[in-house]
């Protein structure tokens, strides 16, 4: 078990793909959580869960498990189980209500606060988040094409009240990944943070100046999108997977030959809506088109992806892709499971045209964060680039052709954040880097 003491203010990071826990120590520094499982050891918690039933059809509660026990649960056993990841993009979604669980109806706040229960369960017992001052990150935006942020604030606030966090501050995310990185700034300065998530990319200017020897800083403005990594992996499910899986077919009803409704290929595009379809009337509307299909053997595939709980392995092989175009002209795509087998070459230049529009939002959306800071490109003087996307060459070139290669810096792309916040909660006055509940 990792040890939690002492601390003098916790700093949590809950993000779409991963969940970090930083703690602050009363010597200023700070350090996040680390997690062993089967021998490895995580300085990220991934945000997923696992429910299963000791014996399947039976009353009993399901069991749960999270983080990396989630994942290994779900590779051992992916039939009799539902596993559930990225639900946090159904934070500010009025659509999401709840989900069926092996019988049990729960909303977003029980998701969450059954994900933390495993975290803090694993973090082991000294760890007190009843008893110390605690930060947790949001976006400037949520995800979602119309989010309703106060919902989203209603659901933390009773998730986290319901594992006895009853007030917690809520920092702007890229505010968490400013503040960490303005410990080692040499001299004061202008700081565009960009913090690219799995669900949402956010943009803060901060003005950051040291007075007798203390980091004072100052926000100048904020700006976020619903475009970020999950975002860049759903262009090569639309490209290259979803035509495997059948998207562009067609099914013969009552006479008519119909094209297949492309709503499903949305969901498969969006791995925690994926998970879900299992549990769902998708799932049956599914079985029906391929029966209908002039072409069943695609979507008998999408069933057998959904019925194996094999939206977790794509999102790897997806995902391992862009990594791999990253630092590559081309990659050879594979994904071959449970009689499944896609292959296909994408070049860097495909991967490109297929995310310029959602480049373009990100531009747009750096511009309106300069117009709230009343600042042009020459205002900053650092930028600051964190999360895995920020290594995609294009969002580099991006940031590189607007404010000059010089300026940019990056940094762990996972702990940051949490890092800040908990050392947020160091500070004289931590209240003044709070978002409203």
């Amino acid at each position: 078990m990792p040890s939690a003491t002492p601390a003098v203010s916790i700093g949590i990071d809950f993000g779409t793909s991963n969940t970090v826990i930083a703690l602050a120590k009363p010597d200023g520094t700070v350090d996040s959580l680390r997690f062993s499982h089967g021998g490895t050891e995580y300085g990220v918690y991934a945000s997923a869960l696992c429910f299963w039933q000791e014996r399947p059809g039976s009353a009993m509660p399901a069991r749960v498990e999270g983080g990396p026990w989630a994942i290994a649960r779900m590779l051992e056993d992916g039939h009799a189980l539902r596993y559930i990841q990225s639900f946090k993009t159904f934070a500010a979604s009025e659509s999401f209500q709840q989900t069926t669980i092996f019988r049990e109806k729960m909303q977003f706040e029980d998701l969450l606060a059954t994900f933390l229960r495993t975290l803090l369960r694993h973090a082991g017992a000294d760890l007190d988040v009843a008893g110390l001052p605690i930060a947790i990150g949001r976006p400037v935006r949520f995800a979602g094409s119309n989010p309703n942020e106060n919902l989203a604030m209603a659901r933390y606030e009773a998730g986290l009240g319901k594992v006895g966090i009853a007030s917690p501050r809520y920092v702007y995310e890229p505010v968490g990944a400013a503040f960490a990185f303005a410990q080692n700034l040499a001299r004061d300065a202008t700081v565009l943070v960009a913090d690219f998530g799995g669900g949402t990319s956010d943009f803060s200017v901060m003005r950051f100046s040291r007075q007798g020897g203390v980091l004072k800083a100052e926000p100048l403005g904020h700006a976020g999108l619903g475009v970020a990594g999950d975002t860049f992996d759903s262009r090569i499910v639309e490209h290259v997977v979803a035509p495997r899986f059948g998207k562009g077919g067609t099914y013969r009803s009552f006479g008519k030959v119909l094209p297949l409704p492309v709503h499903y290929y949305t969901t498969l595009a969006r791995w925690n809506e994926l998970a879900l379809m299992k549990g769902g009337k998708d799932l049956k509307e599914l079985r029906e088109l391929a029966r209908m299909a002039l072409d069943p053997g695609p979507l008998e595939d999408f069933i057998t992806l959904v019925e194996h709980d094999l939206g977790f392995a794509l999102s790897r092989a997806v995902s391992a892709a862009k990594v791999a175009l990253s630092g590559g002209e081309r990659v050879d795509f594979r994904f071959a499971q449970d009689g499944i087998d896609v292959r296909a070459t994408i070049t860097r230049a495909d991967f490109e045209a297929w995310i310029a529009d959602d480049l373009a939002r990100i531009a747009a959306t750096v511009d309106q964060v300069l117009e709230r800071a009343g600042l042009g490109p020459d205002g900053i003087e650092r930028v600051f680039l964190t999360g895995g996307t920020s290594f995609v060459p294009a969002v580099q070139r991006l940031f590189a052709s607007r404010f000059g290669a010089e300026k940019l810096a990056s940094a762990d792309q996972f702990e940051s954040i949490a890092k800040g916040l908990a050392l947020i909660g160091q500070t004289e006055h931590p209240e003044r880097w709070a978002v409203a509940a």
